[in-house]
């Protein structure tokens, strides 16, 4: 009797060994589980510095020198963050015949692999302030502090981020030219052909800078420096790519920016994702500043005036923006 019970002792303990190394794995993996990627912290000063930089050359018009100057300060300043930087030259036709000499900026981070994301912006401005309140300013070219420079600067400090520590995926980031040339306001009736804006898109969407190039989505950033600014999920980019934007607006309300990006349906918007989406078929969408309360009836209230200057920007939208994507960067797997 005495040896039964010893018996039934021994495989107690036994199998009290098992449920406790079991339990010790267990946490092992909910701890792992639970253990996060340290995501970096996004400067909001660099940012705003690099939105700077770009108004200070003046208006951004193609065929301009401020153009031209402001590309070799953007390549040289991406040349610092990675080595892998492209200058696409290319020619377009605008809406009034003109030839316009663009050039798509194309930095490039582990372009080794195979699991890449894109992200892009545009970096001209519009040769016409033609939402101007003042009609004798209609003709005059806009600063594009907030419609264009800002996504701009946004990824630049997303690029240096980058520089200091490497991701585990392959980023693409893009800077398109030549995309705030369609026709002033009153040629518009006139001008039907939607296909004269994006230009630069839409000629990198048929001329990637790697062939059969592949992303497995892409970020457009647009009007991404106001103040307040408010981030509806825009049209096309619920329908090319939904799934990307409750991704990117889950991560903005889960770090506490509920109040820019909101749960709300935004306006078809044909911007450069647009083309991205038809031509080359990668989902991408939108993060635009959509405001059908301004006075232009669709975007933020200072768009294509000579108001988008640097008093634009408030750099707790840029942190918003740019934080919120080091997030969607870093945790992407």
């Amino acid at each position: 009797m005495k040896q039964s019970v010893n018996v039934l002792i021994i495989i107690f303990l036994f199998f009290i060994s098992i449920s406790c190394n079991n339990t010790t794995e267990n946490k092992k993996e909910t701890s792992q589980k639970k253990e996060k990627v340290t995501v970096p912290d996004f400067n909001s000063d660099t940012a705003y510095y690099y939105v700077k930089k770009q108004v200070d050359f003046g208006p951004r018009v193609p065929n301009t020198l401020a153009n031209i100057n402001c590309m070799k300060f953007l390549s040289s300043t991406l040349k610092r963050y990675t080595s892998d930087v492209i200058i696409q030259n290319f020619k377009a036709k605008a809406y009034n015949g003109e030839t316009l000499i663009g050039n798509n900026i194309i930095a490039v981070f582990n372009p080794e692999l195979k699991n890449r994301i894109m992200l892009c912006a545009h970096w001209d401005s519009r040769p016409y302030a033609d939402h101007d309140p003042d009609k004798k300013n209609h003709n005059t070219p806009i600063d594009g502090a907030n419609d264009g420079a800002s996504g701009v600067g946004v990824l630049i400090e997303l690029a240096r981020q980058m520089n200091i520590k490497k991701p585990e995926i392959g980023v693409d980031i893009i800077l398109f030219d030549t995309e705030d040339y369609g026709p002033p306001q009153d040629m518009q009736s006139q001008v039907t052909d939607e296909n004269f804006w994006a230009l630069g898109a839409q000629y990198w969407a048929k001329n990637p800078h790697v062939p059969d190039y592949k992303a497995k989505f892409g970020v457009l950033l647009d009007m991404v420096g106001a103040s307040d600014a408010k981030f509806p999920k825009e049209g096309f980019s619920m329908n090319y790519a939904p799934e990307v934007v409750e991704k990117i607006w889950n991560i903005g309300n889960d770090i506490g920016y509920n109040d820019y990006f909101l749960n709300q349906r935004g306006s078809f918007i044909d911007d450069d994702h647009y083309y991205i989406n038809k031509i080359i078929n990668i989902p991408t969408i939108d993060i635009i500043h959509l405001d059908p309360n301004s006075r232009n009836g669709a975007f933020f209230e200072h768009w294509h005036t000579l108001k988008d200057n640097i008093n634009t920007i408030d750099k707790t939208t840029l942190k918003v923006v740019g934080q919120t994507l080091l997030f969607l960067i870093y945790e992407e797997k």
